[in-house]
């Protein structure tokens, strides 16, 4: 499969896209939800015929990238304070900042309870973020068990789990079998968290994101696009 980064001239708009070309009959437009244009065609189809293919629709491109855009930006600046919303596994929980002479975080009646010994912004942040780190140990754990069940048939080793901040991934799998989550994925729902788990271990057995592995992800999940789609538009 090769991949080329492309752009085309349509009236006063350039789009821009990445080509595909891959063993396939026919032409394919996506537009992804981070409003990536992805073309896949035939390797024996020409440039120009590509390009005419997407200045035809054209039209449908932008209204996809216009959708796309009412979702920008995706996560409002926090300021840690009471009445603000955030995320966890996918529900909005209501922030209620109350002063302690301990600290401590519950999760209760759609309420985040922070008790905090000074009511600090900084201090409120560290603190949710230390009950997140807390909760994606088990959570993660649990659905990792969970996703590795479909495997276990596999002549294959089951990687370590590792929980980090990620600036740019979701997930990775390295060369030497530990699997990488996301912190950020505890805001996600359970089923987004499923999903990041499933591609990394498909990774496993085709490391490359040809056909092949695409077409183990979708033995191993059949919905998995409907699930990376609601990840992508998830307010985390």
């Amino acid at each position: 499969m090769k991949s080329l980064a492309c752009t085309v001239q349509y009236g006063e708009t350039e789009i821009s896209y990445e080509l595909l070309m891959m063993n396939r009959r026919s032409l394919e437009i996506a537009v992804h939800p981070d409003k990536r244009v992805v073309v896949k065609a035939p390797i024996t189809q020409s440039l120009e015929s590509v390009e005419a293919k997407i200045r035809k629709r054209a039209r449908w491109i932008r209204r996809q990238i216009k959708y796309f855009n009412q979702f920008d930006p995706r996560t409002p600046e926090r300021l840690y304070v009471s009445g603000e919303t955030h995320l966890y596994l996918g529900k909005k929980y209501r922030l209620k900042i109350q002063m302690s002479s301990k600290n401590s975080v519950v999760l209760k009646n759609g309420y985040f309870t922070i008790q905090a010994i000074q009511n600090d912004s900084d201090e409120i942040k560290r603190l949710i973020e230390k009950w997140y780190k807390s909760r994606s140990k088990v959570v993660f754990s649990e659905i990792f068990e969970s996703c590795w069940y479909a495997f276990k048939s596999e002549n294959i080793t089951k990687p370590r789990l590792r929980i980090q901040k990620m600036d740019k991934r979701w997930g990775s799998l390295s060369p030497n079998g530990q699997l990488t989550l996301n912190l950020s994925l505890i805001r996600a729902p359970k089923d987004c968290i499923e999903y990041v788990v499933i591609h990394e271990l498909c990774h496993l057995i085709e490391h490359n994101h040809g056909p092949e592995f695409y077409k183990l992800l979708d033995q191993t999940m059949p919905d998995w696009m409907k699930r990376k789609h609601k990840l992508e538009l998830s307010l985390i």
